[in-house]
């Protein structure tokens, strides 16, 4: 069989190759039920547990945000530690996604997703005790453990199970359309608990619903068989986990040290943490056998570019949905319910997104919309840094908060059918171990330097240092915007033959 990393210098013979009836069975094929899925209520079953995974790790990402006032008073947590339980649970989960998607490959998407599922649930229902900050921060350490079992896992599933094509392309949209969603949820429900409920409630919703996600899932989603004998590459989660681990925490915590890089802690473990991931660098490159991270599938036509230009672009998403939850509630002194209403354009542009985008994909080249993401993005955060002391909502807040619907939402869904689509199926586990380990590493990474700037120019007032995080993110998102625009070419997301396939035909193709 052909790999999957030199399908696309072949596909233009394989379409030759494909008579109209036969391109006409691959348009049905993308279109109907996966025939996993005996009966519709059986599809919408899984459909709901897996976009609800993604809604709930939103939802514990952004509340967060919006309740860490509160808990900062409740609990006692210093000014220069607050920081830290935002930003530890996206942490964990960046630095752990590329072994738990490992481990999908290996045992399966049913085991690792129903177990991330319940080790949520229980580290959810433990955080709201927290007693002091240490605790929170440990919860919601081992909170962050969870999404990195089921988002990797979960994507699995779904590229696993459903083929190129219009249906797919829906449910991926719907999937990223939770982020948004479950983002405006998450500051709902944070800002009811800050304001008439105990703040542990907050905590003890999310468990509720994520009961609810549990009972469904385990009576929908498919258990399957792992068809492709895989291994652990232990050597490579040994030097890749700590590696991370140790260079966001001293980009995250350096400025709140004593003497910023200058701390004798800091500059140690940065540059610790550096020599650990180049011994992974080797390690994964020319010693293990079964790579966690295969080089190999990085030879997929503009993969290189997009994943670097996703990095950039969930990091300035990161920035924006601490900050500007920040400056709304400190800034402009908005109390925390009315802070979710502002937010609302995020869950409504982003359900409208996910509906367009599902009948759009396929007929609309993917480097357009990752384009027009792009743009969304850089107006997101431009709004923010230039909003005068008493801004008009409709001219900054609102426009803003659509232009973030539109970066996140397209882009998530975009890549995540490219990715999947262009990795056979022995491979989904890595492809969503991927996706979220971009995705969370670069909110961690990209907010650790914001939150570097913020305190750098702490004499600018709190306004004057809120705006350079926002201008800090206008810089990344043109970054993107760049590496999308002159390296990035995504076609239209049509129906189409799988990987193993396109191997099989070509297979024929050459006699072998």
């Amino acid at each position: 069989m052909i790999d999957s990393v030199t399908s696309t210098d072949w596909h233009g013979s394989l379409s030759c190759a494909i008579s109209h009836p036969e391109q006409a069975e691959i348009e049905r094929l993308g279109r109907q039920r996966p025939v996993v899925f005996k009966t519709l209520w059986a599809e919408v079953g899984f459909c709901f547990s897996l976009l609800a995974s993604m809604f709930m790790a939103e939802y514990f990402i952004s509340g967060f945000n919006i309740i860490l006032p509160t808990l900062s008073t409740a609990l006692g947590i210093p000014l220069e530690s607050r920081t830290w339980p935002a930003s530890v649970f996206s942490l964990v989960t960046g630095a752990l996604v590329l072994p738990f998607g490992r481990l999908a490959d290996i045992y399966g998407g049913y085991i690792t997703f129903i177990g991330g599922i319940i080790w949520f649930f229980i580290w959810s229902l433990i955080g709201g005790f927290s007693q002091n900050y240490l605790m929170l921060i440990f919860c919601r350490a081992l909170q962050g453990l969870g999404p990195a079992a089921f988002l990797p896992s979960g994507i699995m599933l779904l590229g696993s199970i459903y083929r190129p094509g219009p249906r797919k392309n829906l449910v991926f949209s719907l999937y990223g359309a939770c982020s948004p969603i479950g983002f405006f949820t998450g500051i709902l429900f944070g800002g009811v608990s800050g304001q008439y409920l105990p703040w542990g409630w907050y905590f003890w919703l999310g468990a509720i619903l994520l009961s609810l996600v549990c009972f469904v899932a385990l009576l929908t989603v498919p258990s399957g068989r792992v068809d492709h004998k895989v291994e652990m590459d232990w050597w490579g989660t040994f030097l890749i986990v700590p590696g991370l681990l140790l260079v966001v925490y001293s980009i995250t915590d350096s400025s709140h040290a004593p003497n910023g890089w200058a701390t004798p802690y800091i500059y140690i473990t940065f540059l610790l943490g550096v020599i650990v991931l180049g011994g992974a660098f080797y390690v994964e490159g020319w010693v293990a056998d079964t790579p966690l991270l295969p080089f190999d599938m990085f030879r997929v036509k503009c993969m290189k570019p997009l994943v670097v230009s996703l990095f950039f672009t969930y990091g300035v998403f990161g920035v924006y949905l601490f900050y500007a939850s920040f400056f709304v509630e400190t800034v402009l002194h908005v109390n925390a319910l009315q802070t979710a209403t502002w937010f609302a354009p995020m869950a409504a542009g982003g359900l409208i997104l996910a509906m367009a985008g599902g009948f759009t994909l396929h007929l609309l080249p993917g480097k357009v919309l990752l384009v027009l993401s792009g743009i969304g993005f850089i107006v997101s955060v431009l709004l923010f840094a230039i909003i005068p002391e008493n801004p008009n909502y409709w001219a900054y807040i609102f426009p803003a908060m659509i232009g973030a619907t539109l970066g996140v939402d397209v882009t998530y869904s975009v890549s995540n059918v490219f990715i999947t689509t262009n990795l056979p199926k022995h491979r989904q586990g890595l492809a969503g171990a991927l996706i979220n380990s971009v995705l969370f590493l670069g909110i961690s990474f990209f907010l650790g330097f914001a939150d570097l700037a913020v305190t750098s120019t702490a004499h600018l007032g709190l306004r004057g240092s809120y705006k350079v995080a926002f201008w800090f993110g206008v810089g990344c998102a043109a970054v993107s915007l760049i590496l999308i625009t002159l390296f990035v070419d995504v076609g239209r997301a049509k129906s189409d033959l799988t990987i193993e396939e396109k191997a099989e035909l070509e297979a024929d193709l050459t006699g072998r």
